[in-house]
């Protein structure tokens, strides 16, 4: 059924705290809290649990007959080969106070690296919604419209909520507006319904995008209907690791109001604010931010 749990090779030691903010902060949408303390969710064609364990090491596990293959593909989704250390202290905490708590506050938080298409889809579902309602429209639309993802009825009744992948944009390109509408996602399915022709139309689009300098990656989702900047950073950030990438949201606005004073600043004057003050890994920062602004409030 389920391997036995074991170490994350190269993962950095971590807290529970600091897990269950990397994987229900508002990065992913499909991780979900066992009553144990694990957690369970899957990407792609994966299904994972995670856990810390007592000596703050992070352990995973995964249906006995996929463990291979989930061991390499999570060590590339938790980015657990990268300097997260040396790009945490690169970051300007000596001069900035707030970062400095901010960091404190959750050591170990980190970037998750996503498929580029699914984190699109996640993030298309987002626009004025909370991660609880996210949720929600992302399982509806892998059960209903996605492939099947655990086929023993034993996994199946353990994690109903993965019982399915994310369908693909290939996909969803067959699936009519009044179907994704269905599906909870509201004005959001029109969006989606035009993304999915588009890219059904242009083979290859997504994957030339990802491949692209930041700047351009950016403008060009932005071609996409419904894909404003926030958006668009937010895909590059957790689903092509492209850490340059400042998301701005309700939560960084009123923290770069409070803590950096940019009263009235609009969204694009905070975002190449938190590209310039932060430097290269400033979505790294903006991870800390956000977590500390939604746990203060």
């Amino acid at each position: 059924m389920w391997s036995d749990w074991q170490p994350l090779a190269s993962a950095e030691p971590l807290t529970s705290v600091t897990l269950a903010e990397t994987l229900d902060g508002g990065q992913a949408f499909r991780w979900h809290a066992r009553s144990d303390g694990s957690w369970i969710g899957a990407w792609s064609d994966q299904v994972v649990r995670l856990r810390v364990n007592s000596k703050n090491q992070l352990e995973w596990s995964a249906p006995a007959a996929r463990t291979a293959a989930a061991e390499a593909a999570l060590v590339h989704y938790w980015d657990s080969t990268s300097a997260l250390a040396l790009k945490t202290d690169a970051l300007p905490w000596r001069s900035d106070p707030h970062l400095a708590r901010a960091l404190a506050a959750c050591p170990g938080l980190r970037i998750l690296r996503q498929p580029f298409g699914e984190t699109l889809l996640g993030f298309m579902c987002s626009a004025a919604k909370q991660i609880v309602q996210i949720k929600q429209m992302t399982a509806l639309l892998a059960e209903r419209h996605g492939r099947p993802l655990l086929t023993d009825p034993a996994l199946r009744a353990h994690s109903p909520f993965l019982s399915h992948q994310l369908p693909t944009w290939e996909q969803l390109a067959e699936v009519p507006e009044t179907a994704l509408r269905a599906c909870k996602l509201g004005f959001r399915a029109r969006h989606i319904h035009h993304t999915a022709r588009f890219l059904a139309e242009r083979p290859g689009w997504l994957a030339a995008t990802e491949a692209l300098p930041y700047s351009e990656a950016r403008a060009r989702l932005g071609e996409l209907p419904g894909v404003g900047p926030k958006v668009a950073d937010c895909v590059l950030l957790f689903g092509a690791g492209r850490l340059e990438a400042f998301p701005v949201d309700v939560w960084i606005i009123a923290a770069m109001a409070r803590h950096y004073g940019l009263s009235g600043w609009k969204p694009e004057q905070v975002a190449h604010f938190g590209r310039v003050h932060f430097g290269p890994f400033a979505g790294l920062a903006q991870q800390y931010l956000f977590a500390w602004e939604r746990k203060a409030s």
